[in-house]
């Protein structure tokens, strides 16, 4: 059994990142600007934005962070998204979710200019994806398929099955992991509903996990030489732990593992991953790399 380290994958890739920023800036370039806008103090929000800027720094970009109370009209909210659509400075933004119940987030995520869109949620880059034209792809499913590449496991022709399917992993890991250009697999999308869940899983050679509930995929869904994905990071009570929680995936870890010939763990598998995937969806965005 390989442990997949995302930590180490992702600290690489940042460095990747910032020697060719620093090469881009020697020549004259623009510095990359990433901005994030956060609405309210939700606990989650606050670390993953907090990551986001260090994840800046260490890539040598530029970021601003745009706080709001969640009293905040959703007026004045797309009226923060106009103004960074039309600043030249900023290359790339985020509007962290979730945001307060009075504002629409997909009317947020509409008012985005898909060409600044490094989230990979505006419906122009969601449906570029799906049909296999560039574009920024949400950075989970990037992330995932990034560290399939980078540890050499064949996924062409193979037997894929994606447990969850929401607009975020479940759904785009699964189109992504049919494209000729990316995954190359056989797909199924098994979900709450799924009657056949477990067969369908045994016979998989990869299974990549985002339903949302600790431990689900136990050892006898699993058949053995699989690899498996955890996207999984749900807050689980537990006393031993300084802040009172530890993070679970989707997977029984010390069951599952034994099993499989690659798999990632929680924390320090595919979460840095998707940090460091907005970093790469930023150096594009600098780039123009997709969007002129």
């Amino acid at each position: 059994m390989t442990l997949i380290d995302g930590k180490a994958t992702a600290a690489t890739i940042k460095a990747e990142i910032k020697a060719e920023v620093e090469q881009i800036v020697a020549a004259g370039g623009k510095r990359p600007h990433l901005a994030a806008v956060l609405v309210g103090h939700d606990g989650g929000s606050e670390t993953y934005v907090r990551n986001k800027v260090l994840a800046c720094e260490a890539c040598g970009f530029r970021s601003s962070l745009i706080r709001y109370e969640d009293t905040i009209t959703e007026a004045e909210l797309l009226d923060c998204v106009k103004q960074l659509n039309e600043d030249a400075d900023v290359d790339g933004f985020i509007v962290q979710l979730p945001l307060p119940k009075h504002i629409s987030e997909q009317k947020v995520i509409e008012a985005i200019d898909y060409r600044k869109d490094v989230d990979g949620f505006h419906p122009i880059n969601v449906g570029r994806m799906a049909i296999g034209l560039p574009c920024y792809i949400s950075a989970t499913p990037k992330g995932i398929l990034e560290l399939l590449r980078r540890y050499n496991i064949e996924t062409s022709g193979k037997k894929c099955v994606v447990l969850g399917r929401s607009n975020i992993v479940g759904k785009p890991m699964a189109q992504l992991m049919m494209q000729k250009q990316y995954g190359d697999a056989t797909v199924t999308v098994c979900h709450s509903r799924s009657q056949s869940l477990r067969e369908e899983c045994l016979a998989a050679d990869i299974i990549i996990a985002a339903i949302g509930r600790p431990g689900f995929l136990t050892a006898d869904m699993v058949k053995p030489g699989a690899v498996v994905i955890d996207v999984g990071t749900t807050r689980v009570p537990d006393a031993t732990r300084p802040k009172g929680f530890r993070l679970s995936g989707d997977v029984d870890f010390d069951n599952v593992a034994p099993l499989c010939s690659y798999i990632t763990p929680v924390p320090g598998g595919v979460g840095p991953m998707t940090i460091c995937m907005l970093m790469l969806n930023t150096l594009a965005a600098g780039k123009h790399e997709y969007y002129q």
